[in-house]
């Protein structure tokens, strides 16, 4: 690998700490059908998942009668409404890894399976924004992750070759996104129990910092 010019972003678990956000809002919804949702199933079974394919597997595995496209509708309306009402966290040391490389000339970009107006939300309340120079959401592509549609328009719209960029994910579906791109990918998971199936990563980090240290070590920039 030569020197990289482009890091390219997961948002939702990558970036920003909002996999209990998007369980709570879940559940709220379920609980409407008696149904409880928990954490760690969320966890194993649905993080890094796109809502469509959530809202389904959820009402098959829970026999819920309801129409798929009234729960999504309602999904996203909920989500969005939260979001402009309630902030989510950054995950550990990714404000400092953006600005560092940011900082460096490094072209940044998003590439997330939310849809654009939860991310215009999520960046107008905590300032996250002004890095990116592209943000690619499930609202701009036919195919979600791990279909790699996303992450190639985004290389496309930023016209670099995919060997000057690096993707930054934290599930296994991202990775796989990644992959059948043909792009670098570089697993930053803190749970030690989804390791195993991030193997298939490029590489994996506990953290931003850590992942921060083996570019530098490497010199990648």
């Amino acid at each position: 690998m030569g020197k990289i010019k482009a890091l390219l972003f997961d948002l939702d678990g990558t970036l920003i700490d909002s996999e209990f956000f998007h369980f709570e809002c879940w559940n709220e919804i379920l609980n409407e059908h008696n149904v409880v949702l928990e954490y760690k199933d969320w966890l194993a079974n649905y993080a890094g998942v796109p809502l469509p394919q959530n809202a389904r597997n959820l009402l098959t595995k829970y026999e819920i009668e309801a129409v798929l496209e009234e729960v999504i509708a309602r999904r996203e309306n909920l989500t969005l409404e939260r979001l402009k009402t309630k902030d989510v966290n950054l995950m550990p040391f990714a404000l400092p890894f953006i600005e560092f490389f940011y900082e460096k000339g490094l072209t940044l970009a998003i590439v997330t399976s939310s849809p654009r107006k939860d991310v215009e939300a999520i960046f107008e309340r905590n300032g996250l924004g002004k890095y990116f120079s592209l943000i690619i959401t499930r609202t701009e592509v036919s195919k979600s992750k791990p279909d790699p549609e996303s992450y190639n328009v985004c290389v496309e719209k930023l016209n670099l070759a995919k060997d000057e960029c690096i993707v930054f994910e934290d599930t296994i579906n991202g990775v796989k996104s990644a992959l059948a791109a043909g792009i670098t990918c570089y697993a930053i998971q803190s749970n030690v129990r989804a390791h195993q199936k991030l193997k298939v990563a490029d590489e994996l980090f506990l953290s931003f910092a850590n992942a921060k240290e083996f570019m530098l070590q490497k010199e990648l920039i």
